[in-house]
């Protein structure tokens, strides 16, 4: 069914009863041309455009629990392309062009808001390296601008202006960057997949990957074995542990990033702000909770929950920003499991194993990523070679020494 006005009005004259179901519940066939392991963002985003982009639709992605459990529902919504190292402009670009005209393209309201995101400085020195990171994306065609405090003052009133060590001295501004509503992203490139005839499996865990003579053949699963000519894997905080079922050992960890919503509030945060001073990021939903996050738990996980002590550390960083925030109540917190790499980008290549494809490493940046990570991912599983502007996300560039650190903190991924 497509959706339109007319869709509505006419399902509004059968009661509503008539609307069809987002996508089949198939039982897996014996053997696919491609296989995703992994029912999240940049799972459904890459069999949407393997389908849409290159006609593959011998598809199936298998997902453990159900479509979208994962990281794409369990983030802060946050979508931006104001990157500067070479390696990750140009691809977080792609998918801010991407998201612009991504649900007119899929035919789902994907509650996309461009609404700018602000990244505050603090300091003469972080003055001048957001200078060099706006200089940076102006050169590659990147709109961004640099604010003075009373330029930002005049924009966000509430800010603790006078903070006695971290006093708001301007920011950095993309007014392309906003938010999307992260369940209905992954809902929409389910049902585009699906559409286009790619299998939707749920309730599907892969338990094993089967080899013979150096090459995959397929993976056995909960549902039983099912054969692939190409396996993919974009299982996000659950790579490392897929990857092991081929014998692979990745250069990334798993660690636990928490974020929060507060009860409803009346409009009061127009914009996307981060802090400088800490890693607090801060936007307002349209059902008018603030949704926020921090930093992560610094230690390995799988769970998806985190501990009391980041909890009192995000608010704490949140109050310190906006004093207001401390007569707000927070209604709930989850926790996503981050697959963090060594220098904080992503990883989309081929592996050792000639039909076993990897995406993964996303750190913070994966929700974001996602029209450009699946775009990408497709286009390397469907040619074999990597696209354009993502081939510098190598998984051999940790060996080669050709790191891209945007964070410029060193292999230490829980630093990312």
């Amino acid at each position: 069914m497509r959706y339109s006005a007319f869709s509505i009005l006419k399902n509004a004259f059968s009661g509503n009863r008539n609307w069809a179901p987002m996508w089949r519940e198939p039982q897996p066939k014996p053997h696919y041309d491609v296989i995703i392991v992994g029912g999240g963002g940049h799972g459904l985003a890459t069999a949407y455009y393997l389908a849409k982009e290159h006609g593959i639709t011998n598809v199936a992605v298998l997902e453990k629990s159900y479509l979208g459990s994962g990281n794409v529902g369990r983030n802060t919504t946050i979508v931006r392309s104001n990157y500067m190292l070479e390696g990750n402009e140009p691809f977080y670009e792609l998918s801010m062009k991407l998201w612009e005209g991504l649900e007119q393209d899929f035919n789902y309201n994907a509650m996309m808001s461009q609404r700018g995101i602000i990244n505050l400085f603090h300091s003469d020195g972080q003055r001048d390296a957001y200078a060099r990171r706006g200089n940076s994306m102006r050169m590659h065609g990147i709109e961004a601008e640099l604010l003075d405090r009373e330029q930002v003052k005049k924009m966000i009133p509430y800010l603790n202006y006078e903070h006695a060590r971290f006093p708001v001295l301007g920011g950095l501004l993309q007014r392309r960057a906003g938010t999307a509503r992260h369940d209905a992203v992954a809902w929409g490139y389910g049902r585009g997949a699906d559409q286009r005839g790619v299998d939707l499996i749920q309730q599907c865990e892969v338990t094993g990957i089967r080899r013979e003579n150096g090459v995959v053949t397929g993976v056995e699963t909960t549902k039983g074995f099912i054969g692939c000519n190409k396996l993919a894997l974009a299982a996000a905080g659950n790579t490392s542990t897929v990857a092991r079922m081929a014998d692979l050992q990745l250069p990334i960890e798993s660690h636990v990033l928490q974020a929060f919503v507060t009860e409803g509030i009346k409009p009061a945060i127009d914009n996307v702000i981060t802090y400088g001073a800490g890693h607090f990021y801060i936007s307002q939903s349209d059902k008018g909770g603030l949704v926020f996050g921090a930093n992560l738990d610094y230690y390995s996980s799988y769970a998806q929950r985190g501990n009391l002590e980041t909890v009192e550390h995000t608010i704490e960083e949140g109050v310190s920003m906006i004093p207001g925030l401390s007569r707000v109540r927070v209604l709930r917190a989850w926790g996503g499991v981050m697959d963090m790499s060594m220098d904080g980008s992503p990883i989309i290549d081929r592996t050792a194993i000639d039909n076993l494809y990897l995406n993964c490493g996303w750190c913070y940046g994966g929700f974001k990523a996602t029209p450009a990570s699946g775009f990408c991912f497709a286009h390397l599983i469907a040619r074999n070679e990597p696209h354009q502007v993502a081939r510098l996300l190598r998984l051999d560039r940790f060996r080669r020494g050709f790191a891209i650190d945007e964070g410029g903190k060193g292999p230490q991924p829980n630093l990312h």
